[in-house]
């Protein structure tokens, strides 16, 4: 099921719609669900501006002397906050529960394209991988923190195995990305650019599908592929993935740099509230806030709900 090419003949079926994914048992996420800001806290907020900005071509949407705000060129909608912290280290080597990447969705292979040849000038190094269902750069910023800058194949081309939608790790063909983009020069983030999906270290599968399926409303999307569960809503491969790569017995980030709460954004106050009342069920602490609620998993990571 994975490593293999998506046309292979593995059993698989084209995913429709409705037709992959395990959806919880009660309440579940509207399918316009998506993701918002990452706010991240730094060890050196000049150094860490420089980089995003520079290397991966975000643009400042408002900074004062501790906090940066970041988008795609043109827009106004920040993806990443980043806020210096004192005494903040960069990550020690070896995992920590938390942060393993966030995602930055790109609008078109194109753009993906421009991005790997950017890259290549200035003489960046970043890993990579062909997820079946989307196209992948990995990097690390200054602190360490994971990052992932990715392109989605489209929908009819996703295949399933049964209910599950299935994605793999395998090589991926730079060199057919840099064709697309047909020699157009990297002029930053399109405007377009979103924060596509949020990656965690956990301590327990079940517990983080307990947590973020039923308590959350996330549907199971890929459970089978090893050490991980990535869940997503309206049928998207995953906004959520989760895995017990690091060890469950490793502590969460303290005075490391880190994930400080990442966004998900719902259609309506009305689905706000219904999410908020499902969680406290489940004898979940919730904060209320002026746009939404804010509440932590089981390990720590604070996570913001918003309209």
């Amino acid at each position: 099921m994975f490593g293999a090419p998506a046309d292979s003949n593995t059993g698989a079926d084209r995913a429709l719609l409705g037709s992959y994914g395990r959806p919880p048992a009660g309440y579940r996420l509207p399918a316009a669900t998506r993701l918002g800001t990452v706010e991240l806290q730094v060890s050196n907020l000049a150094r860490s501006l420089e980089y995003y900005q520079l290397l991966l071509g975000l643009a400042v949407v408002a900074q004062d002397e501790a906090t940066a705000s970041l988008a795609g060129v043109g827009a106004t909608e920040p993806i990443v906050i980043l806020r210096e912290v004192p005494g903040t280290r960069p990550v020690a080597p070896g995992s920590r529960l938390g942060l393993y990447h966030f995602a930055i969705l790109l609008p078109d292979r194109p753009a993906m394209g421009r991005f790997i040849t950017h890259l290549s000038e200035i003489g960046a190094r970043a890993g990579s991988s062909d997820h079946l269902v989307s196209e992948a750069l990995y990097l690390q910023d200054p602190d360490g923190l994971g990052i992932e800058v990715y392109v989605d194949r489209p929908r009819d081309r996703w295949r399933r195995v049964d209910q599950e939608l299935m994605m793999a790790t395998d090589p991926l063909d730079m060199a057919d990305l840099v064709r697309v983009a047909n020699g157009a020069p990297w002029t930053g983030m399109p405007s377009d650019t979103v924060m596509g999906h949020v990656h965690l270290h956990v301590g327990d599968l079940d517990a983080a599908d307990a947590f973020y399926s039923e308590g959350l409303g996330f549907d199971r999307m890929v459970w089978r592929y090893p050490g991980a569960l990535f869940l997503g809503a309206g049928g998207y491969h995953h906004h959520l993935g989760t895995n017990t790569w690091a060890g469950g017995a490793l502590p969460p980030r303290t005075q490391d740099a880190k994930l400080t709460a990442w966004t998900i954004v719902l259609p309506s106050a009305n689905d706000v509230a219904a999410l908020r009342a499902n969680l406290v069920a489940r004898g979940i602490a919730v904060t209320d806030e002026p746009a939404g609620i804010l509440f932590a998993d089981p390990w720590g990571t604070p996570v913001r709900v918003r309209t």
